[in-house]
């Protein structure tokens, strides 16, 4: 048994634990939690139960409104504002930060691991390298991080031809995130990397601004994305997680005890969000494939190439994330053969 399913086997238990003695505080609090996640997608689930555990184990005196789909804006609005002060908790994708700092998509390094199984081990390890800079990265900027969460292996979309080699993405007009890490990939690979905030990708492959994207599948299907697509390729690029955010100014305001239960709900709420996502994984494949696109797998041969490309972007990037994290990385996943 994994760390993440182990950690999913006891969160129902420690649910019940939080709710059953909620936290004594004459504090009443009102809070706003703010995503970019389509509506009743498993990150908008997660974040509505993180909601409702905060909720039940504070007997009510700490209460939290979702607002998913943008609403509050897109990732990096949402990491301003947490900074600031003005908004209290965030369903984040770091790698779409790194407007405030480049270390905030260093989990965005091309090919770290090739599995679920890996990703458990590399991704999910506290005391790893990504989930270490993360936190510190995002404590330098006013937030912190208090739980990770799961997003998925990156693909690629568009509208013009189906990529089942390296050759193939050459010239296609792609939006990426603002991550140095995911532009290099593909330009290195020959596209055009446009960056775009997510809340402006659906209209920008509608009105053919960009051709396609690099969402995974979960992404891809809640939010529609493939309605606007015709070809999707299985590259696996990129595993990307989120992180549960709090306002640092927030958090320094809270009690101990209502300290604890934060954690101790994202602990919960991420752990069941990741089986979640892994569980529907296949339906949002088909999903997607019922919408009218092509699904393709590359070959080995190819996926190697692919491989290569990234993996020459760690080296490439020493001088942006460091020579002795980029070393340390190695290590760990040199380790998952060991």
């Amino acid at each position: 048994m994994n760390s993440i399913t182990k950690t999913t086997v006891t969160s129902a238990a420690a649910l019940a634990m939080l709710c059953a003695a909620p936290v004594a505080n004459a504090q009443e609090q009102r809070a706003r939690l703010g995503h970019v996640f389509a509506t009743g997608s498993p990150v908008d689930q997660s974040s509505e139960a993180f909601a409702q555990c905060v909720s039940d184990a504070t007997g009510g005196e700490l209460s939290l409104t979702v607002f998913p789909d943008s609403q509050l804006g897109g990732d990096e609005a949402l990491g301003r504002d947490l900074a600031r002060g003005g908004l209290e908790f965030a369903f984040l994708n770091p790698g779409s930060l790194t407007g405030l700092d480049p270390l905030l998509d260093i989990h965005y390094l091309p090919y770290i691991v090739s599995s679920f199984e890996e990703a458990d081990q590399i991704f999910y390890n506290p005391d790893g390298v990504l989930q270490t800079t993360l936190r510190e990265a995002m404590a330098n900027h006013g937030m912190r991080a208090v739980g990770f969460f799961e997003l998925e292996f990156r693909a690629i979309t568009n509208s013009e031809r189906a990529v089942t080699s390296v050759e193939d993405v050459d010239g296609l007009r792609l939006r990426v995130p603002g991550s140095i890490s995911i532009r290099s990939f593909f330009e290195d690979a020959g596209a055009q990397a446009v960056t775009l905030p997510f809340p402006e990708l659906f209209v920008a492959l509608q009105q053919g601004t960009v051709a396609g994207q690099d969402n995974g599948a979960s992404i891809t299907f809640n939010s529609r994305l493939f309605e606007a697509q015709k070809y999707m390729t299985l590259s696996n690029h990129v595993y990307a997680m989120g992180a549960i955010t709090v306002g640092q100014r927030f958090w320094d305001d809270l009690s101990d005890e209502r300290k604890a239960v934060i954690e101790d709900c994202a602990t919960s709420s991420a752990a069941d969000q990741i089986v979640a996502n892994r569980a529907q994984s296949a339906a949002y494949l088909q999903g997607i494939r019922e919408g009218g696109v092509e699904v393709h797998e590359l070959a080995p041969e190819e996926m190697a190439k692919f491989v290569d490309i990234g993996r020459n972007v760690w080296s490439r990037l020493e001088g942006t994330y460091g020579a002795e994290r980029i070393a340390a990385l190695r290590a760990e996943v040199d380790g998952l053969n060991d």
